[in-house]
């Protein structure tokens, strides 16, 4: 990894700017937060195709469905708990259901909000989308792999939702990484344990591998971007290959990648799978790294329960 550290949030409003020179169907909508999901930055360069809906999530997400029927592609942000949360209604039955061609793209994900506290860390937006008939979820883990999401979400037919964290997080891939929808990136070989991580802690358990591999413990991380569609084969390779299967997310372990992977694993590979994330319950107010630490997502956390030898 780099020591240079990007929000996946400041990529994505980077990312729309370059893509609204590309593509002139693109239109931008945000709910009085374009500051904050860096919409602003679409909205600095093309003040004709953004909207702001105001503190008016619900709305946002209708209109945006009408513009999809009108042949625009908009991309629509607000923080998780308001998109994911407060609109699942209107993501439901007029995104979805309807199978538009909207982009949900919501920022501040997880506990790494920080000290913005429980009420606004969202730890269930991923078991509501992916739980969405025509819905593809993906869940992206520094700035170069969110460039890629934003454009693939674009050339997608149909509701995508993206994760997007507040937490600046070090970039882990080179600007020519290739990614692909729906399957997973392997980083390292060792058969001692496989970690499928996601999003912001995708950083965390490489720190994880890194350390465990000065003490002779040798792990593979699986860097799991696209969270529906699924990557079963990725899976059942890694539980075919190494002695332990690990997933963690900054999310509820009920409802998300977890659960994810254990669904793939009950019906074509039955085995363990030692699931670190929220064990329901809501988060707590405090800086992110400090919040990583007390839930235990953090690469120390990673380290001492694998050489405990469980989770």
């Amino acid at each position: 990894m780099k020591e240079e550290k990007i929000a996946t949030r400041q990529a994505y409003g980077e990312t729309l700017a370059e893509l609204g020179e590309k593509y002139n169907n693109i239109v931008v909508l945000d709910a009085d937060l374009a500051e904050a999901t860096k919409t602003k930055i679409f909205a600095k360069k093309f003040p004709e195709r953004f909207f702001d809906l105001g503190i008016a999530e619900a709305n946002m997400f209708s209109t945006a469905a009408g513009m999809a029927t009108c042949g625009k592609v908009p991309f629509a942000s607000t923080f998780a708990m308001f998109g994911a949360g407060r609109s699942y209604d209107q993501i439901r039955n007029t995104i979805c259901y309807p199978n538009l061609n909207v982009k949900i793209c919501c920022t501040h994900a997880g506990i790494t909000v920080g000290e913005d506290g429980a009420t606004h860390q969202m730890l269930e937006d991923l078991s509501l989308m992916r739980g969405l008939p025509n819905m593809v979820v993906l869940s992206p883990s520094d700035s170069i792999q969110t460039k890629w999401a934003i454009e693939e979400a674009y050339k997608i037919r149909g509701p995508v939702y993206v994760r997007l964290s507040r937490l600046a997080t070090p970039v882990i891939y080179e600007d020519n990484q290739k990614f692909e929808l729906g399957k997973m990136v392997q980083i390292g070989d060792g058969t001692d344990a496989t970690i499928f991580a996601t999003g912001d802690v995708v950083q965390e358990a490489i720190k994880a591998k890194e350390e465990l591999e000065k003490q002779g413990i040798n792990i593979r991380v699986i860097d799991v971007h696209t969270i529906k569609p699924i990557d079963e084969e990725m899976i059942i390779k890694c539980a075919k290959q190494t002695k332990r299967l690990i997933s963690i997310e900054d999310h509820s372990i009920i409802g998300g990648l977890g659960t994810a992977i254990s669904e793939v694993l009950a019906e074509k590979y039955p085995c363990k799978l030692e699931r670190m994330g929220i064990k329901d319950e809501f988060g707590k107010s405090g800086k992110a790294e400090e919040l990583l630490k007390y839930y235990k997502l953090d690469s120390e956390s990673i380290v001492n329960k694998i050489k405990e030898g469980k989770i």
